[in-house]
């Protein structure tokens, strides 16, 4: 069979719609676009995207620009959707449902098409709707390489920074997976959410007197790991409340660490970096990610994690730009993924 008789059912058309940023702007202002449909190139497929997950990241790229885009810039990194063209013998079939992390340094994936290397992407079982699977690939992956990062072993104390949120969510299931003591922060309207997920000691974020409270709860032995998502002057109070070798993964650029804490704390210091597994064009880590992405599906449809609650976002360049503003602005709870295609 031909490679145009295999996607003929699906009528590919030449253009589609995407929503595209035309330079970095502090106000996320984005543009409603038609473009060319992609291109693919041996092994890579073209997919019908169905849903896309936002995540933090895609405001801070909007607000700052990456080096290596070119503009206009189609935004969002994590994508589910349906196979409609592969070469003859290449995997994942026409017709499957997929869903990966896109590369950071390509076009992104809030558009009606996109194309992926065919090894990057993990095919979604029935029973997993596609908008729960686009909730996934980035805080579901970082949290699992966060978890793998600080080496939990049953009964350590982890600290767990913005519990209520996607990476915070998964991360608290994982940790509890692995038999850990969590102590996690969220807002209070929260609390009852990070304690169902399994959270056993939960701080007000916003508590002006939180490290002090950390520490009465704690005790002087101080944590075993810590998974910091928020970057800053938290990282320097997290390392000063671990315990001598502990491990932090972080998930933010390190600020500046005075010595004296590096050598009272030696601290093992670890980054979580997705986009990395495409700069450092490392064929195993892309690959990585496809393996990553079974084994949180296999989790979600044995009913080991539950995703967060999902909030549909319409496929419109004001819409977009709304929700990228409320995951900047903290607080939020649950997942935002829009709706590109029935």
């Amino acid at each position: 069979m031909s490679y145009t008789e295999i996607t003929q059912p699906y009528g590919v058309p030449q253009t589609m719609r995407a929503i595209v940023l035309t330079q970095p702007n502090p106000q996320i202002s984005l543009s409603d676009v038609e473009l060319s449909v992609p291109q693919c190139a041996e092994n890579e497929l073209l997919v019908k995207i169905e849903y896309v997950g936002l995540n933090p990241a895609d405001g801070h790229f909007a607000k700052a620009g990456f080096c290596q885009w070119q503009y206009p810039h189609v935004l969002g990194l994590d994508a589910v959707g349906i196979v409609v063209k592969a070469d003859k013998g290449v995997f994942p079939n026409v017709g499957e449902r997929v869903m990966w992390h896109a590369r950071v340094d390509d076009q992104g994936v809030l558009s009606e098409y996109a194309k992926v290397p065919n090894y990057a992407v993990t095919v979604v079982p029935q029973g997993i709707s596609a908008s729960e699977a686009a909730t996934l690939p980035c805080a579901g992956m970082a949290a699992m390489i966060a978890m793998a990062k600080v080496h939990l072993i049953e009964g350590d104390t982890i600290l767990i920074d913005a519990g209520a949120g996607a990476v915070g969510q998964f991360a608290t299931q994982f940790a509890k997976q692995r038999g850990a003591v969590v102590f996690t922060t969220a807002c209070k309207k929260n609390h009852k959410l990070v304690k169902k997920l399994g959270a056993d000691i939960v701080f007000d974020y916003q508590d002006k007197n939180l490290t002090e409270k950390i520490r009465r709860e704690l005790g002087a032995r101080g944590f075993d790991a810590v998974l910091d998502s928020v970057g800053g002057e938290s990282t320097i109070r997290n390392i000063e409340l671990m315990r001598f070798c502990g491990h932090i993964a972080c998930l933010k650029p390190l600020p500046a660490l005075e010595h004296n804490l590096l050598y009272k704390k030696a601290p093992n210091i670890s980054i979580v970096s997705l986009d990395g597994a495409w700069l450092s064009n490392s064929l195993c880590a892309q690959q990585k990610m496809s393996f990553m992405g079974k084994s949180l599906l296999d989790s979600v449809a044995s009913g080991e994690i539950n995703v967060p609650e999902i909030s549909e976002i319409d496929f419109t360049a004001d819409k977009v730009s709304a929700a990228l503003h409320r995951q900047l602005d903290g607080g939020f709870t649950g997942k935002q993924v829009v709706k590109v295609s029935p």
